[in-house]
């Protein structure tokens, strides 16, 4: 709103100026006894075509670009149009390490400059020269992601602080908040699907894959938050994480299912082993995508209902859409827990198959 602000703004004062010269041409026309008709004629004809210029400038609205620029990661973190913190920014190039801020590689207008060599485009920064760059900038991403560390930490620290304080006493304040949550995910998922033998060494991580996806799907709903569990690199390194722990960790019985799944005829299983191999890649490739896409999807959704407002042009719908906009971002926070606890399930699921024992 306020870019096209001062692009009115901008397209005013040059209809003023043309107001002005013709009002000046008109004077000096009848001062030398010529024909002014004519040069206002062309003046109003001017003033026509800029403001014919302001109409089409108006219409277009990049609704593609500003969804694109919420979703995805930047060097500076922008909480509204023109209220943003500039983050720093940590460049290997041939000629060394560069530190310095994300100001630097913009001007006043926001657009790209270069700066030592280097240039911010498309997100990324790249050497002009087209030399390799090493980008290990602390974006957007990586400081919402150093947030949710801190949050991780202070709230288990308080939790764990207050068992030792209270011992087996009625929780009281935020340990009644957490402890529900976590007997859940105990009792529910994790021991449901490992099993009372081994539950209690997966749990740790699975407690911690919870809370941190959980964390994350919730300080993206804020306004100006980031979309960290909404990018897939971090998914991807929670997928992985997942495969590593489910198949470091499988025994005779998992890979005997894998390699020779006990029961079957051995000329099935020239079709069979194959099947069962590439499941070992696609279980983490499907956490990967499914969280990706659900919590991109969300944001997608509630940026166009907003979209529609300057789309539409029709003030009377505003009410209409803030409704379902505030109905999503409902559904949105039963989303955010709803992710989280599948990802756990599902990645409870593999690693109780990989520990399970063989059965008679």
């Amino acid at each position: 709103m306020i870019r096209k602000f001062f692009g009115k703004l901008y397209f005013s004062n040059i209809l003023a100026g043309l107001t002005f010269l013709a009002a000046t041409t008109f004077s000096y026309a009848q001062e030398h006894h010529t024909d002014s008709s004519s040069v206002v004629n062309e003046i109003e004809h001017e003033a026509e075509t800029v403001a014919k210029n302001i109409e089409v400038h108006e219409e277009k609205v990049d609704l593609g670009h500003m969804i694109m620029h919420h979703i995805g990661d930047d060097h500076k973190w922008e909480f509204a149009h023109g209220v943003a913190i500039y983050l720093p920014c940590i460049v290997k190039t041939e000629s060394g390490f560069q530190f310095f801020s994300a100001k630097n590689l913009e001007d006043e207008h926001g657009q790209p400059v270069e700066y030592n060599g280097l240039k911010l485009e498309h997100g990324k920064i790249h050497a002009v020269d087209g030399s390799h760059v090493l980008d290990l900038s602390i974006t957007k991403n990586v400081t919402s992601l150093l947030i949710s560390a801190v949050l991780l930490v202070l709230i288990f620290t308080s939790v764990a602080k207050a068992y030792t304080k209270r011992g087996m006493a009625a929780p009281k304040g935020f340990q009644s908040l957490i402890e529900p949550i976590i007997i859940f995910i105990r009792d529910e998922v994790v021991k449901a699907n490992i099993g009372e033998k081994h539950y209690r060494r997966f749990l740790p991580y699975l407690l911690t894959l919870f809370f941190f996806i959980w964390i994350n799907n919730m300080l993206g709903l804020l306004p100006g938050g980031a979309n960290v569990t909404g990018n897939i690199a971090v998914t991807m390194v929670l997928a992985v994480i997942t495969f590593l722990v489910t198949n470091l960790n499988g025994k005779s019985t998992y890979w005997g299912h894998i390699f020779a799944m006990p029961g079957v005829p051995k000329w099935l299983l020239v079709i069979l082993t194959p099947v069962e191999i590439i499941g070992i890649f696609t279980k983490p490739i499907s956490l990967m995508i499914r969280l990706f896409a659900n919590i991109t999807a969300g944001h997608i959704i509630m940026l166009s209902f907003i979209g529609l407002i300057f789309i539409l042009k029709m003030w009377a719908v505003t009410p209409v859409v803030t409704g379902f906009a505030v109905f999503m971002n409902v559904i949105e926070l039963l989303v955010a827990f709803l992710q989280a606890f599948i990802f756990t399930m599902l990645a409870s699921s593999y690693i109780g198959s990989a520990v399970e024992e063989h059965h008679h």
